[in-house]
């Protein structure tokens, strides 16, 4: 039987032709951590990582100890071994994304050793299709945020995209005219969710979410800091606009907490971060016995959307009807070359919707001159600051 025998770590960057920022941050580059994992027989399998790539880097070394010559079959196994080694520091956090990454790529293996898309391996495909929602209306100018607003809204209306999601955070009545702004451009028939990257308080939510409730708001995301449930909850009872979280979630106890203290009508696991895909299938489970529905957050390389789509094909639809609704893919639509360079086949919506790959494992294979080109070489010299990007 095939053990896995290396696992190797790539930093990936590249610097923005155009800096874009939201409530919180400015990005001025990508930067991305993945990992490749490789087994005696030759078979090999790619994984991804949602956090600083630098720290996500070190974790996925430190944790390579209790990987190499396993059984990349035994994916559960293997997950648990992580998981026990970590329980003690970092239940939340960098290392469970670094988790996540490996656990990633040794479902990429376990698929292509048996000749399974994953999400056949997940449990069955319950849709071949996804409807991508594009992620963008990010701020450009300190001066002037909104200065490409229309442009890009009207970009993604001619690409043919049914759902909008776009950021907030400006302060209440900037956001509210922005808002009122973008749906007068797209009108009602496209889906508009607001994200705040929560900017706001308590009081200030509530406010806005009272004030947009007039403007079709599928949902707010992440309308206050993710460590305070109970306001999570209330804000829900107070508005009829769905409240949407859990980016900043780890494992199935953190979406508990999540869930049992009913903060949220739709929960949003990073597959990349919350502890890859054989966590993301459990904490989905748990999803289903509280009627949440789960629209997980990707963000960084094809690699993450490769793995969310393959984890929506195998979503249940509760309840079941004969006719089920579209299930939705985060489509980030900002400036991103690793997104659009590192793997072949490139992902395309076509029609409004993207097909979920049918070829074993995830689906992809990385472009090694693409790999080369956005390398970044460490040679072993940590710097602080690059850390704490």
């Amino acid at each position: 039987m095939t053990k896995i025998t290396n696992i190797e770590t790539f930093v990936l960057k590249d610097t923005l032709e155009k800096s874009f920022f939201f409530s919180q941050w400015e990005y001025s580059e990508r930067c991305i951590c993945i990992v490749k994992i490789s087994c005696s027989d030759g078979t090999y399998g790619w994984g991804e990582g949602y956090g600083p790539a630098l720290i996500l880097e070190s974790g996925i070394k430190f944790l390579k100890s209790q990987v190499i010559g396993q059984n990349p079959l035994h994916n559960e196994v293997i997950w648990n071994k992580m998981y026990r080694k970590t329980l003690d520091f970092a239940r939340r956090g960098v290392l469970v994304a670094s988790m996540s990454a490996i656990d990633i790529a040794i479902w990429d293996i376990k698929g292509k050793l048996l000749n399974q898309p994953v999400g056949a391996l997940l449990g069955g495909v319950h849709r071949n299709y996804v409807v991508p929602y594009a992620t963008g209306m990010y701020f450009t100018e300190k001066d002037n945020p909104t200065k490409d607003f229309e442009e890009e809204a009207k970009r993604y209306l001619e690409k043919g995209f049914k759902a909008i999601k776009m950021k907030v955070g400006l302060g209440i009545d900037r956001d509210v005219s922005n808002v009122k702004h973008l749906r007068s451009i797209i009108g009602d028939d496209i889906k508009l969710m607001i994200d705040s990257n929560h900017a706001y308080t308590y009081m200030e939510a509530l406010e806005l979410a009272k004030k947009l409730e007039a403007y079709q708001i599928s949902w707010f995301e992440e309308p206050v800091s993710p460590e305070f449930y109970e306001q999570y909850a209330e804000l829900r009872q107070k508005t009829t606009i769905p409240i949407a979280g859990g980016e900043c979630e780890y494992l199935r106890f953190g979406f508990h907490q999540l869930l049992r203290n009913k903060s949220v009508d739709i929960i949003q696991p990073d597959i990349c971060a919350c502890g890859g895909l054989t966590e993301a299938k459990r904490i989905a489970s748990l999803a289903s016995t509280y009627g949440v529905d789960v629209v997980p957050h990707t963000w960084g390389s094809s690699i993450g959307l490769h793995v969310a789509l393959h984890f929506i094909s195998n979503l249940e639809s509760v309840p079941g009807r004969m006719f089920s609704p579209d299930f939705l893919l985060e489509f980030d639509q900002t400036e991103n070359a690793l997104r659009e360079q590192l793997t072949f086949p490139i992902l395309e919506m076509e029609n409004g919707i993207i097909q979920v790959p049918d070829s074993p494992g995830l689906g992809l294979e990385v472009n090694p001159d693409a790999l080369h080109k956005f390398t970044n070489p460490t040679n072993g010299v940590v710097d602080i600051k690059e850390l704490l990007k």
